[in-house]
């Protein structure tokens, strides 16, 4: 990611982040997924609000509590906003997006591809009370658990070495936590994210499942929904996107088909989004 890295050893992570659109991603899989206008609703304010079900399909169930719950109820802004990047500068919808997550990435040039895969893991966890669970490591490895910073500690990086040293009282306000988030975004991206998640067969995707390529260019987008014809035995799925330059999130369009963005499970080969391309080896969880 094109951040501010002082650690030499943490240099790597500058090429872990979203680039410019993969080269093999310009030719999708027509098979990928079918849809009708009817299945998007402009007035929902929610994914699980705008985004209908295609005709035949139900959404797969999800405890109120889960992490699969709280993205498909990510709040929307309105149907004609755009993107805005953390510059203030606007995202053209063209053939990329058609909602855009309504929440706020600060205003420094942090918040991209894994980035965002991050913070709603990272946010569902805190909004839940899970503060214990919440960790990532450092593109040198470095875990940093939220647990030791919210208690006061804060990171020291001196040339090649990283160590936590007392700092402050404790606190777990959402400023506090905004701001270890802002010091995983500097220091990690698809290549420690990569390493940290857990390989899926892609038979058995769930909600909240990343499809991650980390190195240099890398990209990441999440699964934010998914629903099932079970006559049919047939899954779809939504998937979400942050970019670069730091951007808001985006539920993406199937560029296979622009009027919808459910992608079918049952497809083969690579997986096309309008600014990447993924194989199914790349899909990992939490």
């Amino acid at each position: 990611m094109l951040k501010h890295l002082t650690l030499l050893v943490l240099a790597a992570s500058i090429f872990t982040a979203c680039s410019q659109k993969s080269n093999d991603a310009t030719t999708p899989d027509s098979s990928q997924a079918e849809g009708n206008t009817e299945e998007f609703n402009p007035d929902g304010m929610t994914i699980a609000s705008r985004y209908n079900t295609p005709n035949g399909f139900e959404r797969i169930s999800a405890d109120s509590s889960s992490f699969a719950h709280y993205l498909r109820n990510l709040p929307l802004k309105d149907a004609d906003e755009l993107v805005t990047y953390y510059n203030g500068g606007k995202k053209a919808q063209s053939d990329v997006y058609r909602s855009v997550v309504d929440l706020p990435i600060g205003n420094k040039n942090l918040h991209q591809c894994a980035d965002a895969v991050m913070r709603f893991r990272a946010e569902y966890l805190w909004s839940t009370g899970q503060h214990n669970d919440i960790h990532f490591n450092f593109t040198n490895g470095f875990r940093v658990d939220y647990s030791k910073w919210l208690a006061g500690n804060r990171m020291v990086v001196s040339g090649n070495k990283t160590y936590w040293s007392p700092g402050s009282a404790r606190s777990n306000t959402y400023s506090t936590f905004w701001k270890y988030m802002e010091l995983i975004f500097n220091y990690a991206g698809t290549l420690s994210l990569e390493k940290e998640l857990a390989s899926r067969p892609f038979d058995q995707m769930q909600i909240g499942d990343v499809l991650i390529r980390g190195g240099s260019p890398g990209h990441a987008v999440i699964v934010v929904d998914m629903c099932e014809n079970k006559e049919a035995g047939e899954k779809r799925y939504l998937l979400a996107q942050s970019y670069m330059p730091a951007q808001e999130t985006q539920v993406l369009l199937n560029p296979s088909n622009p009027e919808s963005s459910w992608y079918s499970l049952n497809a083969s080969g690579s997986i096309y989004t309008p600014e990447w391309s993924f194989d199914t080896s790349n899909l990992k969880h939490f």
